[in-house]
């Protein structure tokens, strides 16, 4: 993507403010995303391949895997709480300060796992402090999308928000890269005692450098013009963004949780998947590394995918896409599942790919800018975070709820799981069809759109 600006025209809410710059801030977005998703990336992947040996060891291999899932989700528990405050703090204080904030708790966060003491150490107080930085990484992560996202449709053409939108979320895939990246060579070299040991810790003490990098990135970030603007009039800045939001929004609201359950996709194949596949209790015999690479190639072509998409939504419109992803994706997870059962590597990467690298992000890359286009803008971070991170809160809870009711040594796990996932997308693709399509609609028509 270049980074030479282009200056797209203000509207009048904006004018004497500046000009606006999508692709500069469509790269600062880019970045930043990629960073802090770089963290919380490493904790999902930390949750099915060591925790559950070190911090939750159990003669029972469901408990061990279960209760180390449980805290994947606790992640998602503090979301919304992280949601309501920092979408408060930017809309009322700026898209800017929102992103450097939540960037320097996410990084402090995630450096502070890399120095816990395990369960042998100290017995309960390990996974007691986890559960501590995994609420503090949750809530911090509430602010980061809804922010980034916001400024880059606020600086974007209308008829170009889905794209540049679109890359605040590959850059959420490449932090995932990045941190598959870093784990891979480990979970490989090392024996598996010493990655157990120390290993593990060395991508979480990296983040001392994404600390530095978010704050020096992140501070150099203009706020939309159009935003600028309307925060110095009457009625710019309100006091309570969350209490508008669910007196005048409340159905865009319930509509975008259940969109978001869409992520159900991820949590079936990139983190249950990971478990199936891994774990000794379900005897599937893949290796922890062997399926940091499937992740690794599941991310690189949602790289590849997300600014495809992102552009096909400003044409075709976001609806589509976003239903027939989710749809499609749900139904062919069981085929991924059953390619683990199998035990064929090779086919377990072509069906991530089809799975998680096409047709989820035909819901990815477009949902962000749909979000954004269904709430107005002295409310749009607020409406955003917290749809978004209610939604993904509840269905983190996915991952253990399919290890309760497909635990190891249970018959038909493809099935059960396949189906369980097909329906939740169903939900979701309802939920999106009934939204209204907001292609080619200038902000400032969409302002207007009908409230809830």
């Amino acid at each position: 993507m270049s980074t030479t600006p282009t200056r797209a025209p203000l509207t009048s809410q904006g004018a004497g403010t500046g000009s606006r710059d999508p692709r500069k801030a469509a790269m600062s977005g880019w970045i930043g995303s990629a960073l802090e998703y770089y963290d919380f990336a490493l904790y999902s992947l930390a949750a099915t391949l060591v925790f559950p040996t070190i911090f939750f060891p159990s003669e029972n291999p469901t408990v061990g895997i279960i209760a180390s899932l449980a805290t994947y989700a606790v992640g998602y528990v503090s979301r919304p709480v992280g949601a309501v405050v920092l979408g408060a703090y930017g809309d009322r204080h700026g898209r800017k300060k929102v992103l450097v904030f939540a960037m320097l708790l996410m990084g402090f966060a995630t450096f502070a796992v890399g120095l816990l003491p395990t369960y042998g150490q100290v017995g309960l107080l390990a996974p007691a402090l986890l559960v501590l930085l995994r609420l503090i990484q949750g809530f911090a992560v509430a602010g980061e999308l809804g922010g980034a996202s916001a400024m880059i449709v606020e600086h974007s053409p209308d008829a170009r928000r889905g794209f540049f939108a679109s890359f605040s979320l590959q850059g959420t895939q490449v932090g995932s890269i990045l941190a598959t990246a870093v784990l891979l060579p480990l979970a490989a070299v090392l024996p598996a005692g010493q990655f157990g040991a120390w290993g593990w810790r060395i991508p979480f003490l990296l983040s001392a450098v994404v600390i530095l990098a978010g704050y020096f990135i992140r501070r150099r970030v203009q706020e939309p013009p159009t935003y600028a603007a309307n925060t110095g009039t009457p009625g710019g800045r309100r006091r309570f963004p969350l209490a508008e939001l669910l007196r005048t929004r409340p159905g865009a609201l319930v509509r975008c949780i259940l969109m978001t359950f869409t992520n159900v996709i991820g949590m079936a194949t990139l983190i249950f998947g990971v478990s199936y596949a891994t774990q000794k209790g379900y005897g599937n015999g893949f290796s922890s590394s062997e399926f940091l690479w499937v992740t690794l190639v599941a991310n690189i072509a949602a790289v590849v995918t997300i600014p495809l998409f992102g552009a096909l939504s400003d044409r075709i419109g976001r609806r589509i896409l976003m239903a027939a992803g989710g749809v499609v994706g749900g139904l062919l997870v069981t085929g991924y599942l059953w390619a683990i059962q199998l035990g064929s590597l090779p086919l377990v990467f072509v069906c991530v790919v089809i799975v998680q690298g096409i047709f989820f992000q035909m819901w990815n890359a477009t949902f962000a800018t749909f979000f954004q286009e269904q709430f107005p803008m002295r409310i749009r971070v607020t409406g955003f975070a917290v749809s978004q991170n209610i939604g993904l809160m509840i269905a983190s809870f996915f991952p253990s709820i399919f290890t309760a009711i497909a635990p190891p040594g249970s018959a038909n796990v493809p099935l059960t799981i396949g189906l369980t996932t097909l329906g939740i997308c169903l939900v979701s693709a309802v939920a999106t069809l009934i939204s209204a399509d907001t292609r080619g609609k200038s902000l400032e028509d969409l302002e207007g759109h009908k409230a809830g």
